[in-house]
Formats: structure tokens, sequence, C-alpha cells
């Protein structure tokens, strides 16, 4: 969400300084009746989510990267081993709250291997400011760290599908003219970012 929200807001202020915006935490299963009811205008979801009346525009791809703080024991390494992977504590995203397992988790159950995951937080937003205070390593979305100087980037050491990024909105909005001016400066400011 950092990725689209953050560039957004900063086009929106030079474009339309008076608009005001909620960004609120969405729950898929409850994001069609809330766009029916008009509760919220728009969501980035993924692109299996699929309702009646709900139009969608894929905004773009997201790879998975590792990071760790700049002055991590390993951070000097040019490459992140699936040994030290394995072995380093690790934060897990978990969306629905609590897990300590997944898509990664998969790939390395299918290798016959398992990480040390320690802790799970719901929400990527929290994410980097933990990991720059901490020893952890995350396995995170590339653009959610991209400017973020005090964290080290490494390439995963296994191969994590990656997602889709998906705004979506409601019928009753889709010919209005100033819905689609959002939708469109939204889509400009996921085009910023991938620069």
């Amino acid at each position: 969400m950092r990725a689209v929200i953050v560039p957004f807001l900063h086009l929106l202020k030079i474009q339309a300084p008076k608009i005001k915006v909620a960004v609120l935490a969405i729950n898929e299963s409850a994001v069609q009746n809330q766009l029916e009811r008009r509760q919220i205008d728009f969501a980035l979801v993924t692109p299996n989510f699929q309702a009646p009346d709900i139009h969608a525009k894929n905004l773009y791809d997201e790879r998975y990267i590792c990071a760790v703080r700049h002055d991590h024991p390993i951070a000097q390494q040019s490459q992140l081993t699936l040994e030290q992977f394995c072995r380093l504590e690790q934060a897990l995203i978990s969306y629905h709250g609590g897990s300590f397992s997944g898509v990664t988790d998969q790939a390395l159950q299918a290798m016959g291997l398992q990480r040390n995951v320690s802790l799970s937080v719901q929400n990527f937003i929290v994410l980097p400011e933990l990991l720059e205070q901490s020893d952890l390593l995350a396995v995170v979305p590339e653009r959610l760290i991209a400017n973020l100087p005090n964290l080290k980037r490494f390439e995963s050491p296994l191969k994590i599908q990656g997602f889709t990024k998906t705004l979506i909105w409601h019928e009753r909005t889709h010919k209005d003219p100033a819905y689609r001016w959002v939708r469109e400066l939204i889509e400009k400011a996921c085009l910023i970012e991938e620069r």
C-alpha cells in the first residue's frame, strides 16, 4: 500500500491540495459491501478478487526481496545464502493476523526446509521501522523499501512467487469524471514509483 499511497498523495497534494483522503486497512471479504454502501471509493487488492458490479485495473507486478538493517551483521555480504536465510531470525507479514507461515514457508517446505520466524505483524507499513531497529530479516515487496536508505536489500536465495496489485471500484463511480481522474492519478503514481 505504501508503494501506491505515498506517491499518490504527493501528486494529489500538487494537483488538488484541498481534497481530503482517508486511508483504511481493508478486509477483502467486506470490500464489495463497503463499495456498494459507499463506505469506500476504491480498494487495493490482489487480482483474484472478483465481485459483481466491481471494475478492476492491475496497477503493477511486485516481487519479493529480503531486507535487514543497513548495519546488520550480514549487511556487508553481497548475497544471502539459503542456510543464512533459514537460520536468521525473521519477521513475517500475516494479513489475517497471528500466522507464522506464508508463501515463503510453502516454498521452503517443498525443499524440506523451514525458517526462523519470531515475529508476525499484520501490515507491511510497520515493518521497515521494525527492521531498522532490530536484527530481524524480512521478505518484503521490493517497492516497500525502494527508497529507504537504512535497509540493506538482498535477492532472495529461493524463488518466492510475487503478486499483482489491483485497484478496484464500484460500477456507480465507473463513468464519473472525478472518480476517473482519481483512478488515473493513482495509475500515474504507480508509474512514477516504478522509475
